[in-house]
């Protein structure tokens, strides 16, 4: 079996705080899978996709993505970070940029640099940029401002945004949990659905069993930092999920939307 990201023994506390964030954690996640991090606010999820995106650094344990390693003192090279795409729960759109300049954004770390400094697009990045846009339904907004668009179209922009990036691994976070259920269920069904026509591998975290059990594979439940289990979606039941978030927050169900 090809794994996208093995972790080992992997501990982090956030500068300035004793506290662990992530601690002890060891994972696999399988190439090609749709994996759910599933957990209350605080459980680390956040950390982990984080960490996986290369985004932190003081870690202690073992960690390598798409068969490299990396290092805890610094980010990957940048010939490295395009293969892996992040879609942020906030959108994390340029608000005055164009719906294509935002997805052309994706680009940047497929040009070269002087191209990426330059903001200078080739016509195969138009390309692709386009098809992105096309594959998440929102061709026709590719003129309009970001700042313009409903909270279902700035989503639908970032994946579309990941997915110029051409990743091998896409990592969303909480990238729903603004979305009423039925526009939430949609995203996450182009989300997973994109990864998998692409071969691509996703890992998404969510506060909703519900959500997770439709659109992943395996869920990977943690809180407090920790890995409480790992499972096929097909085991995961009642019990489960009421051991994850005992002691936390009431456990969101479809029609409530919880915020990390």
């Amino acid at each position: 079996m090809s794994i996208a990201a093995r972790i080992d023994d992997l501990s982090f506390a956030h500068p300035g705080t004793d506290t662990l964030a992530l601690e002890r954690v060891s994972l696999r996640v399988p190439a090609g899978e749709s994996i759910a991090l599933l957990g209350p606010s605080g459980a680390g999820k956040t950390t982990l996709l984080a960490l996986l995106d290369g985004r932190l650094q003081g870690w202690r344990g073992r960690v390598s993505v798409l068969g490299a390693p990396l290092d805890p003192d610094q980010p990957p090279p940048r010939a490295r970070r395009a293969d892996t795409g992040f879609v942020f729960q906030e959108f994390a759109l340029v608000e005055r940029s164009t719906v294509l300049r935002n997805v052309l954004n994706g680009r940047l770390g497929r040009m070269s640099v002087l191209r990426a400094l330059l903001g200078s697009p080739t016509m195969r990045d138009l390309e692709i940029a386009r098809a992105a846009l096309a594959d998440c339904g929102i061709a026709d907004l590719a003129g309009r401002r970001a700042d313009s668009l409903s909270g279902g179209q700035r989503q639908r922009v970032a994946i579309a945004r990941c997915l110029a990036q051409e990743p091998r691994l896409i990592l969303a976070d909480e990238p729903v949990s603004n979305l009423d259920p039925t526009r939430a269920g949609e995203i996450l069904s182009l989300l997973t659905g994109a990864a998998r026509v692409r071969g691509a591998t996703a890992v998404f975290s969510s506060h909703q069993p519900d959500l997770a059990r439709r659109f992943a594979q395996r869920i990977v439940g943690m809180r407090g930092g920790r890995i409480i289990f790992d499972i096929p979606t097909s085991e995961l039941n009642e019990d489960a999920t009421a051991d994850l978030y005992r002691e936390a927050e009431p456990m969101p169900g479809p029609g409530l939307r919880a915020v990390s």
